[in-house]
């Protein structure tokens, strides 16, 4: 079966050492998005990048980082995404969040 509709996407840029409450902020994020029933959460492991300070963070072998780049994909619709946003704020203390608009196609198993 395939569902269509207009979403929000929610990209959370953070860093992989980052915290939450004693375990590593990304997972605490999905944790959140999970509870709140949203649709679905993506956590992807960048291969190099920087922030806000121009520190490189890569995985080649003579640089080795132990804070490779993190992104966290969110995808739902617009005001479920918002509803979830107070709480990301407490959580992130160091990153960048972007939203946009999006059209979702999605494929559901169907029981027929």
């Amino acid at each position: 079966m395939k569902v269509e509709g207009e979403g929000q996407l929610l990209r959370i840029f953070i860093g992989e050492s980052d915290r939450w409450e004693g375990q590593p902020l990304h997972d605490a994020i999905v944790r959140v998005a999970r509870e709140e029933g949203l649709a679905g959460a993506t956590v992807v492991r960048g291969m190099q990048g920087f922030g806000a300070n121009s520190r490189i963070h890569t995985t080649k072998i003579l640089r080795l980082s132990e804070d490779l780049p993190v992104i966290v994909e969110i995808v739902d619709k617009a005001e479920r995404i918002q509803a979830i946003l107070p709480a990301l704020d407490a959580m992130v203390k160091e990153g960048l969040m972007t939203l946009e608009k999006v059209h979702i196609v999605a494929y559901r198993h169907s029981n027929k």
